[in-house]
């Protein structure tokens, strides 16, 4: 009878054996990781209205509903061109290191079989929601003088010839991937590709009618703040989400995002107060710089590493903010400086201090910084060489900007014909 017993016994065990082997060479989808990523993916769909409303508070009353149109109808549009073909170019099968194939066309193949442990089709929206909030961070740089239609045509084209092969270069497995360039969560592939595009275009676009002449106060700060805290929130499915599971990776990459933040805010606080007074609108800028700059190095770091990362941010940030205004370049709500140059920060900071599943130069792997170098320069040139070509296409081809007395009355009415505050 014991003979029996340890016989059942052995070939239970045996058989989970069997089967340990087997999902190890196929993987499958795992419920808990699958929840989670959808809440993630949701929680990153919010963040777009909390772009609408962060950059909506900044502008002029005139302005108000138009600035969240453009971040609105972006969702609207990218979620699109995503299914379509977006998806498809930035993680179709590589192509010559620098773009994915059209292997993925209208999510061809794109199913519910397994990418790692969750739904390919949810793996594909959780990318997706990258792609739009990316675009929605440009108009950040350009409200209050561009035409609707035009920021239709020109989105459209950013994401298919900016975003989808940067995505690729680093995510997708292009040229960046296999140099081993790391962005946990996007500091080059959103932060500082839409950073740099945005400054790119506003060279091309021109200064608001006004500027430097008249006052240009944001109308509605605590829309602002209401904005910058479902930022806050939503990014802790946006680095926390990239971990693609709920493990203690993602947990690592909800208390660094936090930590950050959190650094960040009260950096730029104290340096406001120290020029003037602890401004409102700046401790939410400041968050949101220490957001970006986390982003790339979330999942690689330590939180004690995440305060000097949102320090930095707080530091960098506000000075790329002052001198963008002595040099009186009117990039509206500072996309560059925020996004551009806390990317840029968060990027290479990733280079010196990882130590979570990868190594910066502080912990024995000094070429992972140089590598992070080359990742930010590529970003910077192609980004803005780009968005400059294309910029300056749409504006030959339809007009960028709105006629001047569209500008004066505001284009809440004038390209919308409906007003933000009856």
């Amino acid at each position: 009878m014991k003979r029996k017993i340890l016989k059942f016994v052995f070939a239970v065990l045996a058989f989970q054996t069997f089967i340990s082997v087997v999902s190890a060479g196929n993987p499958q989808i795992d419920s808990g990781d699958t929840a989670w990523l959808i809440v993630a993916t949701a929680m990153v769909m919010l963040m777009i209205p909390g772009v609408g409303f962060f950059y909506g508070g900044m502008v002029r009353k005139k302005n108000a509903l138009s600035t969240i149109m453009l971040v609105f109808a972006t969702l609207a549009l990218i979620s699109i061109q995503w299914v379509l073909y977006g998806y498809s170019l930035a993680f179709g099968s590589d192509i010559g290191g620098y773009i994915g194939s059209l292997e993925y066309l209208g999510l061809m193949g794109v199913g519910m079989e397994p990418v790692g442990t969750v739904p390919h089709l949810l793996f594909m929206m959780f990318q997706g929601m990258f792609a739009i909030i990316t675009v929605t961070l440009i108009v950040g740089g350009i409200v209050e003088r561009i035409k609707f239609s035009s920021w239709l045509v020109l989105s459209l084209l950013w994401a298919t010839l900016v975003y989808d092969p940067v995505a690729h270069w680093v995510w997708g497995g292009g040229w960046l991937a296999s140099l081993g360039a790391l962005d946990f969560a996007g500091g080059t592939v959103v932060h500082v590709n839409s950073g740099i595009s945005a400054m790119a275009i506003v060279l091309v676009l021109g200064a608001r009618k006004g500027f430097g002449k008249e006052p240009m106060e944001p109308h509605n700060i605590p829309l602002t703040v209401l904005g910058a805290v479902l930022l806050w929130f939503g990014w802790f499915g946006f680095n926390a989400g990239s971990a693609l599971a709920a493990d203690g990776i993602a947990a690592n990459a909800f208390v660094t995002t936090n930590t950050a933040s959190a650094a960040a805010a009260l950096v730029w606080m104290i340096l406001s107060w120290h020029h003037r007074a602890p401004s409102v609108l700046g401790i939410a800028t400041g968050a949101i710089a220490g957001l970006v700059a986390i982003t790339p190095a979330a999942g690689f770091v330590t939180p004690l590493a995440s305060i000097l990362i949102g320090a930095g941010a707080g530091i960098f940030c506000y000075y790329a903010l002052l001198f963008r205004t002595r040099k009186k370049i009117d990039e509206s709500l500072d996309v560059w400086a925020v996004h551009g140059v806390g990317g840029t920060w968060g990027a290479i900071a990733t280079g010196i201090f990882a130590s979570v599943g990868a190594s910066g130069i502080l912990y024995g792997n000094p070429a992972q910084l140089g590598i992070q170098i080359v990742s930010v320069g590529a970003t910077w040139i192609y980004a803005f060489v780009v968005s400059y070509i294309l910029a300056k296409v749409v504006d030959k081809v339809m007009g960028l900007r709105v006629k001047v007395e569209e500008e004066d009355v505001g284009l809440d009415i004038s390209q919308h014909g409906e007003y933000a505050y009856a």
